[in-house]
């Protein structure tokens, strides 16, 4: 899960947060998220927490005190940096929740999300669109695909909804019904193979 480490708008957030968290331990599934024990990441941990979910937390060592780490988790890892953060955080997730957040929120929401464009993972990814906090950005999203800088079907790539138990449901459906990441190092191959057929497909034009 991706979410701030403020409380945001108050109450309205913290709920979203709070049904979140119940959903996903609800249906025993396993939270992880950035570590900490304030704003909306301190609420989703310790909702799952107190029902009986599994919560592993990630977090650089210079955050663990501006951040707060949170002293009750499943586990803690500490890591040296938000890189590492980041990397380690995918690596033991089979999906993604964007909860609200800052900056930091939306660039992990970001980057998972252009890895599924290019292909690097299957993970399904779902955005909790909570009193409507990411219009804006979602109709940036939508004017990007008709500027031609992104495709469609990057769209596609995301579950959008208000209500946390339906997304938490699909997102969810997706996982099992997704056959597992590809291999990044395939993409890259398939790439560099189709590269290399243009190539000598324009060399022999050429010869002519």
């Amino acid at each position: 899960m991706f979410c701030g480490s403020s409380t945001g708008r108050g109450e309205v957030d913290v709920e979203a947060a709070r049904r979140t968290a119940e959903a996903i331990a609800g249906r025993g599934a396993g939270v992880v998220y950035g570590g900490a024990s304030v704003g909306l990441m301190g609420v989703v941990a310790d909702t799952a927490l107190a029902a009986g979910g599994e919560v592993v937390g990630v977090l650089p060592e210079a955050l663990a005190v501006a951040e707060v780490a949170h002293p009750g988790l499943s586990r803690l890892e500490l890591v040296a940096t938000m890189h590492e953060r980041k990397a380690r955080m995918a690596e033991l997730s089979d999906a993604f929740v964007v909860l609200p957040g800052g900056l930091g929120t939306l660039e992990e929401m970001f980057e998972v999300w252009t890895w599924a464009h290019l292909g690097i993972h299957r993970r399904p990814m779902g955005l909790l669109n909570v009193g409507g906090y990411f219009d804006p950005l979602l109709r940036f999203v939508g004017d990007a695909v008709d500027a031609g800088f992104v495709p469609a079907r990057s769209g596609d790539l995301v579950v959008v909804g208000d209500d946390p138990r339906q997304l938490v449901d699909e997102v969810l459906a997706r996982v099992a019904r997704d056959a597992p990441a590809p291999d990044p190092r395939e993409h890259v191959s398939e790439i560099l193979a189709e590269r290399r057929l243009r190539k000598a497909g324009a060399g022999g034009d050429r010869s002519e």
